[in-house]
């Protein structure tokens, strides 16, 4: 990492140079603002350290013109007034971190080295974009938290290798995808992508659908077949939900995988397998070993790498562009979310992830009126879920469900009362009533 150092006395300068340099980074000082600029203009630094109070230009001052330009680059201020009213500025300002004067170095160190990790991550994250944008993959991968950037850094990491990947997380959270990525990322990408849905075959079929079978093998095999080991020959196996498998069953894989071999049934003839295994699922598999649920030593065969993917709910940040991108892919009449049903969309907690919001943008297109998708559109469990899961008394509980169950209505009913009343099974003046109480207006007036 290159770093430029900005203070103006130079003992401290000095101090801070010589003990970066001994960690290995490479490191440029300068004793004021405008030196810095100049510096920062013509040559890449991905962090700078910048003292808080300078003669001629302040920290502040040169944080603003080193972030016009290059936006990306991380800094530290370093102060003699550690205050929290410091430390908010110097943060508005677009600084990573601060330091008190004297600088603990032990302290500056571990700073640097969790930017140097971030930055790290963020280099690798964005190369996979890149990789996929370039190469024109058809799959497209949206995710800008710094979850999803630690995952997408992970892949990279990765791919090239040929070792067994074991991806986990929650039903939704595109385990699927991340395997397709890991193959597609991988040298082995012009070769098959094969997929098994361990819990979808029935387990009399398992071996005959995973390892193939020869004419003759069982009633109704009038010719023989490949399985998906030799459908996926030098490219990727995709074995998704493979905490499903029986335990008969995991003892066959187990060998496929030792051995790199297989036979079909009904064939005594072994045949080799280069085939790289990517197996996914939403269960702890560790504690099915626990429990005498899932073979020990099949466990550690798959889980060489480990991916696991974080639901949405932890990265909540992700839901603005994933609703963008949806609404992209189904491009309906419908072009955007207005802040109210944006906000109500990112406060739900999203227990089907990422494959519930895309079936809940597609029926809240399918069933919208208008261009702009507003809060009453959205379906009544996200809207509910707010109310019922907001902290307070029963009463008050109660009371935000019955009012947004009465902006629906009227919602759903153009705002005629009469006829929200009667969905509702109230009279129009308690329906009136009720309207004032809760101060319910009719947002499309």
């Amino acid at each position: 990492m290159k770093i430029l150092v900005v203070d103006d006395e130079e003992i401290q300068r000095e101090l801070l140079r010589g003990f970066l340099e001994k960690q290995g980074y490479d490191v440029t000082a300068a004793a004021d603002g405008h030196e810095a600029l100049n510096i920062f203009s013509r040559l890449p630094f991905q962090l700078v350290l910048l003292d808080h109070r300078m003669p001629g230009m302040s920290g502040d001052q040169v944080l603003m013109k080193i972030k016009e330009i290059n936006p990306l680059v991380r800094s530290i201020m370093i102060t003699a007034f550690g205050s929290v009213d410091t430390a908010v500025t110097v943060m508005k300002l677009g600084a990573d971190d601060f330091l008190e004067k004297p600088v603990d170095l032990s302290s500056l160190l571990e700073k640097i080295q969790r930017i140097e990790q971030t930055v790290m991550i963020d280099e690798e994250a964005a190369n996979v974009s890149v990789t996929m944008d370039e190469e024109e993959f058809p799959i497209k991968v949206v995710g800008d938290s710094h979850a999803m950037k630690e995952v997408f850094s992970l892949v990279r990491r990765i791919a090239p290798t040929d070792w067994t990947v074991l991806i986990r997380g929650e039903t939704g959270t595109g385990k699927e995808l991340i395997a397709r990525i890991v193959h597609l990322l991988s040298p082995r990408n012009e070769k098959p992508f094969i997929e098994v849905n361990c819990a979808a075959i029935p387990e009399n079929l398992f071996e005959s659908e995973v390892f193939g079978h020869e004419k003759g093998a069982f009633t109704g095999a009038v010719s023989s077949r490949k399985g998906r080991f030799e459908l996926a020959q030098n490219g990727s196996l995709f074995l998704d939900e493979v905490g499903e498998l029986p335990l008969n069953l995991q003892a066959k894989l187990l060998r496929a995988l030792q051995e790199k071999k297989i036979s079909r049934v009904g064939s005594e003839k072994d045949i080799p397998i280069d085939v790289r295994v990517l197996a996914a699922t939403n269960r702890d598999l560790r504690k099915m070993v626990e429990n005498g649920e899932f073979r020990e030593d099949l466990f550690y065969r798959l889980n060489v790498l480990d991916i696991e993917i974080p639901p949405l709910r932890h990265r909540k940040e992700d839901v603005p562009a994933l609703t963008e991108f949806f609404l992209e892919r189904y491009n309906s009449r419908a072009d955007r979310f207005d802040s109210d049903a944006m906000t109500t969309l990112i406060k739900y907690s999203f227990p089907g992830n990422v494959r519930e919001l895309e079936h809940m943008i597609q029926r809240t297109l399918t069933l919208s009126r208008g261009t702009v998708i507003r809060a009453g559109d959205l379906p009544a469990e996200v809207r509910f879920h707010q109310a019922i899961e907001q902290e307070g008394s029963l009463a008050k509980r109660l009371e935000a469900v019955e009012r947004e169950m009465m902006i629906s209505a009227l919602e759903k009913h153009d705002w005629i009362q009469t006829r929200a009343a009667d969905t509702l099974g109230i009279s129009e003046r308690m329906l009136r009533y009720k309207l004032k109480k809760y101060r319910i207006k009719n947002q499309k007036k």
